[in-house]
């Protein structure tokens, strides 16, 4: 007996060293998660930005991602041409998602969009009201275009974009045709794109998702890229190899990211969606033609194809699919002067806006006149 008790306790003692091991592995894994998660919260935590609201105007109470149909507002802001004083959007997409079935789904808002402008009562091109009233009057102007809330918002500043993909390893996309297109000013110089399976780097994605003149159909293939393009952040974003690089994720989002979406948020969406599959997006197509006005192109809408837009989204974010009432437009007249004072927090006098509105207008179009002449 004693021969046998001899044999068996250094197999006790290995057993307890292994498990020990594995103990000490366990716990050096969750403490560098733990220390991840604490970054994240922390550098993503300086982009929060609620605009003063806790909800949209348009919603009875308040939705949490977490267990509500939301609608989330993705701004793509150029400024680097006005050296970051009174950018642009140059990418507008409305995304609606919805715990009941799990779907996304996808509206790109042609950048020349003809519209009404919140708060302005007056029609411009849809990214000029980035211009005039920043985040929030670019949200007011699409919740009254497509009426519905819009619950969440993320601006990303084209700098911001080409680390964060960069930061994923780069994405791949399937490029339809060849083309050529420039990079950002400055230093800016061209890039060749090639038909097929192509991968992309971020100042390469970022040139892939911009292009629309060299595109036979317009601003629908630019959005077709803009949304694929997304649908590869995703794919890229929710690997496993993605989880080393939340320090540094975490680190641009703080810097270029700007949301009302709070970190808890986000992270709780990510842990209970983390097997989204990019195969429950679906686009939907808004189409537009062209039409100049006083020499400025606009893209006037398809009113059949807004409203089957609405129809769909409405339907989605399982709300009343009825138009605003007339009361709601009066309310939001009532609310003009003081949204006025939020979009202008430096006490500018309408005279004085007015007058920087015309002035960046006709910035932006003599901008735009030099696009086409270097195209």
């Amino acid at each position: 007996m004693k021969r046998i008790d001899l044999r068996k306790k250094p197999r006790k003692r290995r057993l307890r060293k292994l498990f020990l091991l594995v103990l000490f592995i366990f716990i050096g894994l969750v403490g560098f998660g733990g220390y991840y998660v604490f970054q994240t919260f922390q550098a993503a935590g300086e982009s929060f930005d609620d605009l003063g609201r806790d909800k949209s105007d348009l919603r009875d109470s308040t939705v949490s991602i977490r267990k509500d149909p939301v609608s989330i507002l993705l701004m793509g802001i150029e400024d680097y041409e006005t050296d970051g004083d009174h950018g642009r959007t140059d990418t507008l997409i409305v995304a609606t998602f919805s715990p009941n079935d799990e779907r996304l789904k996808l509206l790109s808002i042609p950048r020349d969009t003809f519209v009404t402008i919140a708060g302005r009562h007056t029609q411009d091109k849809i990214n000029h009201a980035y211009a005039f009233g920043g985040k929030y009057m670019t949200i007011k102007t699409i919740e009254n275009f497509l009426e519905i809330p819009i619950d969440y918002y993320a601006t990303v500043d084209f700098d911001g974009f080409i680390d964060i993909i960069d930061i994923l390893g780069g994405i791949t996309v399937d490029v339809p045709f060849d083309f050529e297109q420039k990079t950002m000013a400055p230093n800016s110089r061209v890039l060749q794109f090639y038909e097929g399976p192509m991968e992309l780097d971020g100042e390469h994605a970022l040139a892939f998702a911009r292009m629309r003149k060299a595109d036979p159909r317009g601003d629908i293939g630019r959005n077709e890229r803009q949304q694929e393009v997304i649908k590869a952040i995703i794919d890229k974003a929710t690997s496993l190899k993605t989880i080393t690089k939340i320090n540094d994720l975490a680190y641009e989002v703080g810097e270029n990211i700007e949301t009302n979406m709070r970190v808890s948020e986000g992270l709780a969406f990510f842990k209970e969606y983390r097997d989204f599959k990019t195969s429950n997006i679906d686009q939907i197509e808004l189409k537009t033609k062209p039409q100049r006005f006083n020499g400025v192109s606009y893209q006037i809408v398809d009113e059949e194809s807004l409203a089957e837009a609405k129809e769909i989204l409405k339907h989605h974010l399982e709300i009343d699919p009825s138009p605003l009432s007339d009361g709601e437009e009066i309310n939001e007249e009532e609310e003009t002067d003081e949204t006025d004072e939020e979009m202008n927090p430096d006490g500018t006098e309408e005279d004085a806006n007015i007058e920087r509105e015309r002035d960046y207008v006709e910035q932006h179009n003599e901008m735009e006149q030099s696009e086409i002449t270097e195209q």
